[in-house]
């Protein structure tokens, strides 16, 4: 594997420190990390406090990636549900919103959860 240079990895750590600057986590309003790599997209719920509450993956999905992300989606929104967690925050770190990231979001608002 190839080490990426350290100007891309300063820049891909300012801009998730940028989208992260606007976001205003409170106890009632945890939460969602998204994280992609080349084959799956991964989401959880995370507290003010730092811990996990939910988390779904499309490992174990079949379809094509917009798809996937939209299942996790809605995986996300029914074990937030089971968990008494309706609003969230979305936490996309370095990712636009466009895309899986975006369809991810859309399936977890259809599920239930309010951003």
């Amino acid at each position: 594997m190839l080490k990426e240079p350290r100007r891309i990895k300063q820049q891909r750590i300012t801009r998730a420190r940028r989208s992260r600057a606007r976001l205003h986590i409170t106890p009632a309003q945890p939460r969602v990390i998204v994280r992609r790599s080349n084959r799956y997209i991964y989401a959880c719920i995370v507290g003010a406090d730092g811990r996990v509450l939910v988390s779904a993956s499309s490992m174990k999905l079949a379809g094509k990636p917009i798809e996937r992300a939209t299942q996790v989606g809605s995986l996300l929104a029914t074990a937030a549900k089971e968990a008494k967690i309706t609003k969230v925050v979305l936490d996309r770190g370095r990712y636009r919103y466009h895309g899986q990231v975006k369809a991810l979001a859309e399936g977890a608002r259809t599920g239930g959860l309010i951003f």
